[in-house]
C-alpha cells in the first residue's frame, strides 16, 4: 500500500498535479481541434459538425522533459457534437455567431506501473457525458485579404467529477476562454492560406479532496496551419485542400490553493506542448460539406503525456445560405479562372482584329 501510495504521489507531482486519477491541474481545451480555415466562420444560417478525436500517449514527461520511469498508456477518445447559428444579420459591421459543444461523450483511461516496482499499477478510467463548451458570442469580419474573428467561450462542469473518484469525466470547475481566429489569403485567388487560432484561458477552483481546493494556471494555446486548395473538378464542386499544421501549449501562471492535504498546488510544475502535423480536406461546395483528417505529432512536452494525436471532422452545413456577400476559396478560384478565360478570349479577338487590318 504504502509502495503503491508514493507511486502516485510521485505521478502527481511529476505530471499530474493531484489525482492521478485523471484530475489533473490542466487547462481544458485540448491542442488539436483547429488548423487550416481558422479564422472562416460558417455562413448565415444552422451548421452541425461532429468531430472524434483519439489521443494515445504511452511516455510521460517531467518538468525538465525527460522521460519518467514509468510503463502505462494514458488514452482519449472524445466525440464532440457542435451546433453553429449565425444570424443574418451584423454587429459593429461584423458577423454574429453562437456555438454550443454538447453532448461530448469522453473515454478515458490510465494505466500506469513502475519499471522499479513492475507488480505495482495504477488503474483508472471513466466513460460518459464530458464538461459542456457554450460560445455565447464571435464577431467576425471578411477583409480584402483575411478573415478574422474574436470570441468569448466559457466550459460548464457538467461532466461527472467527484475528488478521489478514479471515473472522473468532467474537470471539476468552470473555465473562461478568450479567443481568435485568423485566416489570410496569401494569393488572389484565396487558395493559399496561412491560419492562426489562439485561446487564453483562465479557470475558477476545483474541490481537491478532504475539504481543500486548488484553482489551475492560466493556460494560452495557439495552433497554425499553411494550406492549399487544389480543384479536383473543373466546375470547382469538388476541392482537395492540403496544410501544414501545429500545436502549442502552455501554462502561463502558478497553480492556486492544495492539489492534495499535502501538496501546495504551485509546487507542481507548468506544463507545455507542441506538435507538428498535416491536415488534408475534401471540400464539397454545392452540398456544403467538409470532411477533414488530421494527424499530429507531438515533438516537445514538459510535465504532461507525450504523444501524437489525431482528429477526424466531417461537417455539414444543414441551411447554408448560398447568397452571402463575402466569397469561399473555391468561389474565388472559380472566378479567378473565370478572369483569365476572359482576358484570353479578348487578347485572342484584338489579335485577330489587328491581323485583319494589316491585311
Amino acid at each position: 500500500m504504502r509502495i503503491k501510495l508514493g507511486l502516485a504521489i510521485l505521478i502527481c507531482i511529476l505530471i499530474f498535479g493531484g489525482n492521478p486519477a485523471g484530475a489533473q491541474q490542466k487547462g481544458q481545451y485540448m491542442p488539436g481541434q483547429q488548423g487550416l480555415n481558422a479564422g472562416v466562420l460558417p455562413d448565415p444560417g444552422f451548421t452541425y459538425a461532429n468531430m472524434t478525436i483519439n489521443y494515445s500517449a504511452d511516455t510521460l514527461r517531467n518538468g525538465g522533459g525527460t522521460s519518467v520511469p514509468l510503463t502505462g498508456s494514458y488514452d482519449v477518445w472524445a466525440i464532440e457534437n457542435i451546433f453553429y447559428y449565425v444570424p443574418k444579420f451584423k454587429l459593429l459591421g461584423a458577423k454574429l455567431a453562437f456555438m454550443v459543444v454538447a453532448p461530448t461523450l469522453a473515454n478515458g483511461s490510465l494505466t500506469l506501473g513502475s519499471l522499479q516496482f513492475p507488480n505495482v499499477a495504477i488503474n483508472a478510467g471513466g466513460f460518459g457525458v464530458a464538461d459542456t463548451w457554450v460560445q455565447p458570442v464571435t464577431l467576425g469580419w471578411s477583409l480584402k485579404r483575411a478573415d478574422v474573428w474574436v470570441g468569448y467561450a466559457f466550459m460548464a462542469p457538467t461532466g461527472r467529477y467527484t475528488p478521489g473518484a478514479s471515473d472522473n469525466v468532467g474537470s471539476g470547475y468552470w473555465g473562461n476562454h478568450l479567443q481568435t481566429g485568423t485566416t489570410v489569403y496569401l494569393t488572389k485567388n484565396k487558395a493559399t492560406t496561412a491560419n492562426l487560432y489562439t485561446d487564453w484561458e483562465f479557470h475558477g477552483s476545483k474541490t481537491t479532496g478532504n475539504g481543500t481546493n486548488a484553482t489551475p494556471g492560466q493556460t494560452f494555446t495557439t495552433e497554425w496551419g499553411l494550406g492549399q486548395v487544389l480543384p479536383l473538378k473543373k466546375d470547382f464542386s469538388r476541392l482537395l485542400q492540403l496544410g501544414l499544421i501545429g500545436y502549442d501549449q502552455w501554462q502561463v501562471s502558478n497553480n492556486g490553493g492544495l492539489a492534495s492535504p499535502l501538496i501546495p498546488a504551485n509546487s507542481l510544475p507548468y506544463y507545455s506542448v507542441h506538435a507538428i502535423g498535416l491536415q488534408t480536406n475534401l471540400i464539397l461546395p454545392v452540398k456544403a460539406v467538409n470532411l477533414f483528417f488530421k494527424f499530429e505529432d507531438e515533438y516537445k512536452a514538459l510535465a504532461r503525456p507525450f504523444a501524437p494525436s489525431s482528429s477526424v471532422d466531417p461537417t455539414h452545413s444543414g441551411f447554408p445560405n448560398r447568397n452571402h456577400q463575402r466569397r469561399r476559396p473555391h468561389e474565388h478560384l472559380a472566378l479567378h479562372e473565370k478572369e483569365n478565360e476572359q482576358h484570353d478570349s479578348h487578347n485572342l479577338r484584338k489579335e485577330s482584329k489587328q491581323a485583319v487590318l494589316l491585311s
